[in-house]
């Protein structure tokens, strides 16, 4: 590159041998490196990130903090649509990746900078996930990625280039060996892939850090209530000891820590990644775990019968949204506004027990509820007729009596 000012580039940095190898490729292509982290709940040395980061020639090292505004503008509105990709995964990268690059986005304007660069494979969802994200944001922003640059991946083509390339460049090179297997952690998770569980039939070994296998989990299952206003906790209370918790990013750790001592929130999956290839992934979601199935409970019995099986497809279709990268795309705005509609009147308290790695539903109650006690009782008539019943079945019938009428003449015929 040519003239006096250097192009400027915000570098998704995590202090890894990777992010830190591009970082220094970047000063040799030319640009002024401003390297970005975000704190979404990981257990990270971000002092000692951004020292790595200054020292490797980094004009600037920015740290946000943005746990609380993971927790409640992204966790909260997965738990109001009950969003769950494929039946199983609960989305904790899916959702931390537009938090992320909201903020990167933010930086990027205030210091100038017009060009992004991430350390996220070809092959990822990651790459889709902020970018699209970064170009809704910030239309003029040009993005660089390394790992689908031939001049960057034909150079770096495993490893052990990169190791070379850190000890001619100076880079410290990590101090523990590297786990056989990537992994992505956040405060709703934590995810494994690649490595040795490609393969698919593979038994995972024991990797798991936010959860207590069940063989070693307590004896004892713990009670908790958990309290929704408009479809979200606003308090946890354990029933066993007597905790309670009423801030967001209070409730979600607590929840956290609840679980994973007694095991919830372990899968291990094959997924369809957005760009068109399966993968494997084990994943444990601990607290996220918990609400899905105490939330899913109090909106059923707060809510209308046909509302919601329309809420249930705007679930299953915000969860593809965020999945694929679409979280600031009209359509996912639009979805996200229905789904906080659904939930003006879900409110109320669900009791449930964790244990061994499962959560045990007990009781609900709700000033809100459409349930009726006497009306469903067998042993209180109320206002309801069982000869209506009659009716009902026969009118339910038609279609079927005719279907095979009408099947049956055809056959004979």
């Amino acid at each position: 590159m040519s003239g006096d000012a250097k192009p400027k580039v915000l570098l998704a940095y995590s202090g890894g041998l990777d992010t830190s190898c591009i970082l220094v490729w970047l000063i040799e292509q030319g640009y002024d490196v401003f390297a970005y982290m975000a704190n979404v709940g990981q257990d990270e040395d971000f002092k000692a990130a951004r020292a790595k980061g200054l020292k490797l020639g980094a004009k600037k090292v920015i740290i946000s903090d943005l746990v609380k505004e993971f927790v409640e503008d992204y966790i909260w509105p997965a738990v109001q649509a009950n969003a769950i990709y494929e039946d199983r995964y609960l989305l904790g990268t899916a959702l931390a990746r537009p938090c992320i690059a909201k903020t990167m986005v933010e930086v990027a304007k205030q210091e100038g900078a017009t060009f992004i660069s991430h350390g996220a494979t070809g092959k990822g969802n990651d790459q889709i996930r902020f970018e699209l994200s970064c170009y809704a944001l910030y239309p003029e922003v040009q993005v660089i990625a390394p790992w689908r640059m031939p001049e960057f991946y034909k150079r770096f083509r495993g490893r052990q280039d990169l190791f070379e390339y850190a000890e001619k460049n100076n880079i410290p090179l990590p101090v523990t060996p590297k786990s056989p297997w990537s992994m992505d952690a956040n405060l709703m998770h934590i995810s494994f892939e690649s490595g040795v569980l490609e393969d698919p039939k593979a038994h995972a070994p024991d990797l798991y850090l936010m959860t207590t296998g069940p063989e070693k989990s307590p004896d004892k299952p713990e009670k908790l209530e958990i309290e929704f206003e408009k479809g979200v906790p606003v308090k946890v209370t354990n029933l066993n000891c007597g905790t309670t918790k009423s801030q967001a990013l209070d409730i979600f750790v607590y929840l956290n820590e609840v679980g994973g001592r007694h095991g919830i929130g372990r899968i291990d999956i094959v997924e369809n990644r957005f760009i068109g290839m399966k993968s494997r992934g084990v994943y444990e979601t601990p607290g996220g775990t918990i609400l899905y199935h105490a939330h899913i409970d109090i909106e059923a019995f707060t809510m209308d019968r046909e509302v919601r099986k329309i809420k249930q497809s705007l679930g299953l279709k915000f969860s593809e949204q965020v999945y694929q990268g679409f979280w600031y795309s009209p359509e996912c705005e639009y979805t996200k506004l229905c789904i906080a509609s659904s939930q003006q009147c879900v409110r109320g308290k669900v009791t449930l027990s964790v244990y061994k790695g499962q959560v045990y539903i007990l009781g609900r109650e709700s000033p809100l509820s459409l349930y009726n006690e006497e009306l469903v009782s067998m042993d209180v008539q109320g206002e309801y007729d069982p000869v209506d019943a009659a009716g009902f079945i026969k009118i339910n019938s038609l279609r079927l009596k005719e279907f095979n009428r009408l099947r049956s003449k055809a056959k004979s015929t």
